[in-house]
């Protein structure tokens, strides 16, 4: 189901990634966001929800934000056989305890140069992910009406620059230094791709990081 997502659950799937898009290596690769340990971090509080949210209503968020899909009930054999398998790989983890490579680890919000950006990703990125971003067989859009929503987490400039940096290029992993994954990733977060409707309602006590790509309700009552 995690690397075949829309073949398994092409009624919540709206999009050509799958889960493996971002989680790599089945999610057991350290700084790719793993899987490992996580279910010993739920029940979680989230703040761009305002709430303390379980390991499925994560996982419903990635089908809507990140694969622009729909939610899966907490009951769906399919929802119960993804949390199995998480639990599973975080055997030995305790409750509330890390794991080295847990998450990724984030950099800075500042933008990068688009210019530079946009060389960085002819000559690193185009060959995988298409030199219009729109992907290919086996690597995901990166930009367009196929790739990510304007909502998931992987559009927002830290998450992708860290994640460049530590795993791309895909068979040379890590080799990007920090600039370059700085200004490909503001470069491809200048780009298109489809919105969230609920985006707006997002991190709703005013408390929004600085590099989220849209305005939120919170974020415009605050405004002087």
């Amino acid at each position: 189901i995690l690397g075949a997502t829309r073949d398994s659950l092409p009624n919540h799937v709206g999009n050509a990634l799958r889960c493996t898009s971002c989680h790599l290596d089945e999610g057991r690769r350290p700084n790719a966001m793993p899987w490992v340990g996580v279910t010993a971090r739920f029940p979680q509080y989230r703040s761009r929800s305002a709430s303390v949210q379980r390991l499925e209503d994560r996982i419903n968020d990635c089908f809507e934000r990140s694969l622009a899909g729909t939610a899966l009930a907490w009951d769906d054999p399919a929802m119960r056989d993804m949390v199995a398998y998480m639990a599973w790989l975080s055997t030995g983890v305790a409750q509330g305890s890390t794991v080295p490579g847990q998450g990724l680890p984030l950099g800075s919000p500042e933008r990068g140069d688009t210019v530079h950006g946009a060389v960085v990703f002819a000559a690193q990125c185009a060959r995988c992910h298409g030199v219009n971003g729109e992907g290919m067989a086996a690597f995901p859009p990166l930009w367009g009406p196929g790739s990510f929503t304007i909502g998931a987490g992987m559009a927002r400039l830290r998450t992708l620059a860290a994640f460049a940096k530590h795993n791309m290029p895909f068979d040379r992993a890590g080799t990007l230094n920090e600039q370059d994954a700085q200004d490909v990733a503001t470069y491809i977060t200048t780009k298109p791709r489809p919105p969230f409707a609920a985006s707006a309602d997002d991190w709703p006590r005013g408390d929004a990081p600085p590099d989220v790509a849209y305005p939120t309700k919170a974020a415009k009552a605050k405004s002087p």
